[in-house]
């Protein structure tokens, strides 16, 4: 696969409801995330945008004392002007969200299911002989993105916030995952599989070749009965989704639990710390427009608002992500919704002001979640500018 083919990969996934006991177990757990005293105003990274991942591993591992990492992020793009209020901050963990998971780079892979929900590789020692200090490394900037209220770009399958969470993985964890191992493991629990002369061992592919393993000590010569089955499944879900990456689960919780402590994280269930970690992936635009802001002549009923509301209805899914990255500097809706919106001086709602000209394109100011929008006077005109901004939205310049 393309390394630039995971760039435009969307979500096609249903979000997590959200429930009010949700809300109050995140409110307890930011009251709880406290930033200690003695560290300095801001942790300062400058960093190449064409060397994001390689830079920010440097900079983040060599911090010897993890609580550094909890001082507000100033992050620096080399050759960028504009000093960061927390945009280009968002910006970068959406960045080293795309390079992290990136499976080119071999530390995570695509579950079976689909081309969008993440697992670590088993096999990552073979693509990166420090995979393990990346692994802690990502850990970090996971716990950080947590820390700081940020938002990661990526989906993990079911089982990994599970092994975050310390908790058992059972057999319905593997539907979402692989549904036709999910069937087959069905099928044996519910029937007698005496008669199909299976073994205790598991069959791997790699690099083309089949490797078989015996799931306990000479598996390969017992047989698979009515009475063993519970214990053979068990072992085939252990073996599935925790022994192959237990090295690399290890190290990326000994990173994620430096900045969030264990016993703080496991007051969410896994669909809440998917929640808590990645947002929601699909944007309500009904949601998005009941809590917007107008300044300076815009409200609700205007004409170019009427024009721009519908330009957004109009768009696809992915068109979405990228104008609210364009004015946010992430693809994520917090997990209480566009209410929730922050800014980087705490609560802040999406906002369109009336600004410039009609010959000039709609620019972004991320730290403020604002739009300005200039006043056009058709909704082509609106709709065509307002692409051009989005498409030619990287780096920070006219974006501040």
């Amino acid at each position: 696969k393309d390394k630039n083919d995971f760039l435009t990969t969307k979500p096609s996934f249903i979000a997590v409801p959200y429930s009010r006991d949700y809300k109050q177990k995140y409110d307890y757990f930011k009251k709880k995330l406290k930033k200690p005293a003695d560290i300095p105003n801001r942790f300062e990274m400058k960093l190449k945008r064409n060397a994001v991942l390689e830079d920010s591993y440097r900079r983040i591992l060599s911090v010897k004392r993890p609580d550094l990492l909890k001082a507000r992020l100033w992050v620096e793009f080399d050759g960028e002007k504009g000093l960061d209020y927390g945009g280009v901050a968002r910006e970068w963990f959406f960045l080293m969200s795309k390079e992290m998971f990136n499976p080119y780079y071999g530390l995570f892979e695509y579950s079976a299911t689909d081309n969008y929900t993440l697992q670590i590789n088993p096999n990552s020692g073979l693509c990166n002989e420090d995979h393990l200090t990346y692994f802690k490394f990502i850990g970090r900037v996971a716990g950080m993105a947590v820390f700081h209220g940020k938002l990661l770009d990526a989906f993990f399958i079911r089982p990994f916030y599970k092994m975050m969470l310390g908790k058992p993985i059972t057999l319905q964890d593997m539907e979402s995952v692989d549904s036709e191992y999910f069937n087959s493991l069905k099928w044996i629990l519910e029937n007698d599989p005496t008669d199909l002369d299976m073994r205790f061992t598991i069959d791997e592919e790699l690099f083309g070749q089949t490797h078989q393993h015996d799931l306990k000590p000479d598996g390969s010569e017992i047989v698979v009965t009515n009475e063993n089955k519970d214990e053979y499944i068990h072992l085939v879900i252990q073996w599935r989704f925790v022994n192959r990456i237990q090295k690399q689960m290890t190290a990326f919780k000994e990173g994620f639990f430096e900045l969030v402590p264990q016993d703080l994280i496991k007051i969410f269930d896994e669909n809440e710390l998917e929640l808590l970690m990645c947002g929601l992936g699909d944007v309500d635009v009904n949601d998005w427009r009941a809590n917007t802001k107008y300044k300076n002549g815009y409200c609700s009923n205007h004409m170019v608002i009427q024009w721009f509301w519908k330009a957004v209805l109009l768009m696809d899914a992915e068109k979405r992500i990228r104008l609210l990255q364009f004015v946010t500097g992430t693809s994520r809706v917090p997990m209480n919704g566009f209410a929730e919106l922050y800014g980087s001086n705490g609560p802040q709602l999406f906002t369109i002001e009336l600004w410039g000209t009609r010959e000039k394109l709609p620019r972004a100011h991320t730290c403020f979640n604002r739009l300005d929008l200039p006043p056009y006077e058709s909704f082509e005109e609106l709709r065509e500018k307002l692409n051009i901004a989005i498409e030619n939205a990287q780096g920070f310049d006219g974006v501040d």
